[in-house]
């Protein structure tokens, strides 16, 4: 997580990394091929309004553009789907990739925090309606 973007970007070290993932408030769900961890979410159960969060998604660089990103985001939302008829996200403005595969999943923007983490670039929250079962 700390030596890929978008956290290289904005700042975010090893330590500030490890201690978002280490939050009571939020689950932490790792993707494995065997032994190896190729991503993972974590997901704030009620971090929108009351609505899950995807607060973070990282893919091991290796992993990338083989499905992973989108299992875990499949995971996450069937997850929420249990509780929720949303699930929101942020993505930042420079990472590109990241947006084009929430959109493609059925993600939405829904606003923009402008200059809310570092100047010059935006948070852009985004919300996808779910099915639920």
């Amino acid at each position: 997580m700390a030596a890929s973007e978008p956290w290289i970007t904005l700042g975010r070290g090893l330590d500030q990394c490890r201690a978002a993932c280490a939050r009571a408030e939020v689950r932490l769900f790792v993707a494995r091929d065997g032994v190896q961890a190729c991503g993972f979410v974590l997901l704030h159960p009620r971090g929108v309004a009351g609505s899950p969060y995807i607060a973070s998604l990282a893919v091991d660089p290796r992993w990338r553009g083989m499905g992973v990103g989108s299992q875990l985001l499949e995971y996450a939302e069937s997850l929420a789907a249990e509780t929720s008829r949303w699930i929101f996200l942020c993505v930042s403005s420079f990472n590109e990739a990241a947006r084009r595969l929430y959109e493609r999943r059925g993600y939405r923007q829904v606003g923009e925090f402008e200059d809310y983490v570092i100047d010059g670039a935006s948070e852009i929250l985004m919300r996808k309606r779910l099915d639920r079962a």
